[in-house]
């Protein structure tokens, strides 16, 4: 089998290209020209398309000969709300449409999105999988995508993955967090309290190549975590463990001084015409719990987390000092 896997440079869509070879299959990655390609060139049967999911010609020419399709590209940092919807709504109906008329006899169109796309739990609890409530523009852009994707399902075999947190080797997001712990300071907020779902980005990569055989109807929708629900605190013990050192400050920095400093960062990405990750909306992220709901996906697709956030951590840690990361 072909596939087309969007976002293939990127931290999730790699391990997805990998998987993929693993399995014999081959893999056509469309990546920016700007990408970092390295990886990908290391794997044998990987075909390079240069274009972005904005480019609707280059979309177009890379859905031509493929049996499935992997979409994975997004971005999750950007300047304004048009933006983040210019590449992730818009890429994903140059997907869907090109697919529709060049391929329209694929097996599966598996589109990632995110657990930002049904919003915060309100109390901790998993929250179920028809929410709606998008708390930042990245979630809203997520959510719109998502709804581009099931529209097409009488016409397209779809299917919507929701990832709780992803980590793990060539992450560049969690870094930040194991670096801090690293130098002996614990990224706390408040208490430390919030709850989070995770899931180990291997494993999240083997749920998008399942997808792509698992007699599911088109348009269903899953949430993908390895099952368990991790206050923020224990996360970042479990980090500290496996750093094999303990943090020298624990003290959580309060929401408030988060919320002061995303306002200067934010500023400072006007400023500079520069996206930049740290917004209100991301501080107002950190008040929030954000935890999957449980549904059937290991009966519907036949697979299940094989990893756990401690030994998830642990290959991640090591991985980033391997590459000098860290």
């Amino acid at each position: 089998m072909k596939v087309l896997v969007t976002g293939g440079s990127g931290f999730l869509g790699s391990h997805v290209a990998e998987q993929l070879v693993k399995l014999g299959h081959d893999v056509r990655a469309l990546v920016r020209k700007s990408s970092n390609k390295k990886f990908l060139e290391s794997l044998e049967r990987v075909e390079l398309a240069t274009g972005s999911v904005e480019d609707a010609k280059a979309v177009a020419d890379a859905v031509v000969g493929v049996d499935a399709i992997v979409h994975s590209a997004a971005l999750v940092k950007a300047k304004d709300e048009d933006e983040f919807f210019a590449t992730n709504v818009q890429g994903t109906r140059n997907l869907i449409e090109a697919a529709k008329k060049h391929a329209p006899k694929i097996a599966r169109f598996v589109h990632v999105s995110s657990l930002e796309a049904a919003g915060p739990s309100a109390d901790g609890a998993p929250v179920p999988v028809d929410q709606e409530k998008p708390l930042t523009r990245y979630g809203r852009s997520k959510l719109a995508s998502e709804k581009v994707v099931l529209e097409a399902k009488g016409e397209l075999p779809v299917v919507v993955l929701r990832p709780g947190g992803i980590y793990g080797p060539r992450d560049q997001e969690i870094a930040d967090a194991f670096r801090s712990v690293k130098r002996g300071v614990l990224p706390l907020v408040g208490k430390g309290d919030t709850r989070y779902s995770l899931i180990y980005g291997p494993d999240a990569a083997r749920a998008c190549v399942r997808a792509l055989t698992a007699e599911v109807p088109s348009g269903r929708v899953f949430f993908l975590s390895d099952g368990r629900v991790y206050p923020q605190r224990e996360m970042m013990e479990i980090i500290e463990k496996a750093w094999g050192r303990r943090a020298f400050v624990r003290t959580g920095m309060p929401h408030g001084v988060i919320s002061a400093v995303s306002l200067f960062v934010e500023g400072y990405g006007k400023v500079r015409n520069k996206a930049v990750m740290l917004t209100r909306e991301k501080s107002a992220m950190l008040g929030h719990h954000w935890v999957c709901g449980k549904d059937d996906i290991q009966e519907a697709l036949g697979w299940k987390p094989e990893v756990s956030f401690e030994d998830g951590a642990k290959e991640t840690a090591r991985w980033y000092e391997e590459q000098g990361w860290m």
